[in-house]
């Protein structure tokens, strides 16, 4: 079960304190990478949050981590806290949330394009562009291909959605011509 409020409380905690020294964005690193450790080695994950394992070695475990990271002092005491608490297991939700309050300090969203083919790499920067122009904000663009779509693209950044498919085309001309009836 995903604790995202949890989660979102510790990302914007660790965030704060980030902001205020400025380093948010090394912080940034720890955790993402932190995270992908933890998600990619399920040896990893046991050790840290195993309670067959007594505390104090969860503890050596993660000390052992932070000081392999060689993190300062506030991210490692965040880290332990994490442990003492036994709240390791939301781990990558908190990067996840972490990550998101960095994009938004930074002004970045993330937008995905949905093409009936592979986008050339000049048209992926012209959507990119014209994307980026509409948000006003910087967009990092994730693109995939969907042939069912028939022609066009589908743009998403955060809420706002742009339609452009033979796909969704063909089925407006086909409930108006079902309204004519």
């Amino acid at each position: 079960m995903k604790q995202t409020i949890l989660a979102r409380r510790y990302a914007k905690a660790l965030f704060a304190v980030g902001k205020e020294q400025d380093n948010y964005e090394e912080y940034n690193q720890a955790l993402q990478g932190l995270a992908k450790l933890y998600v990619s080695k399920p040896e990893v994950a046991d050790a840290l949050t195993n309670p067959l394992y007594p505390l104090d070695i969860r503890e050596k475990v993660m000390a052992g981590m932070i000081k392999s990271m060689g993190v300062d002092k506030v991210m490692g005491n965040f880290l332990n806290l994490l442990i003492q608490k036994k709240r390791v297991v939301i781990l990558p939700e908190i990067a996840e949330g972490f990550q998101a309050m960095v994009d938004e300090e930074k002004n970045i969203s993330h937008g995905n394009v949905i093409s009936a083919f592979e986008l050339s790499a000049e048209l992926q920067e012209n959507v990119q562009k014209t994307l980026e122009k509409l948000t006003g904000k910087k967009v990092k663009l994730t693109t995939s291909v969907d042939p069912s779509i028939i022609g066009g693209i589908i743009a998403k950044v955060g809420d706002l959605v742009l339609d452009g498919s033979i796909k969704t085309q063909l089925a407006g001309l086909k409930d108006s011509i079902k309204g004519r009836e």
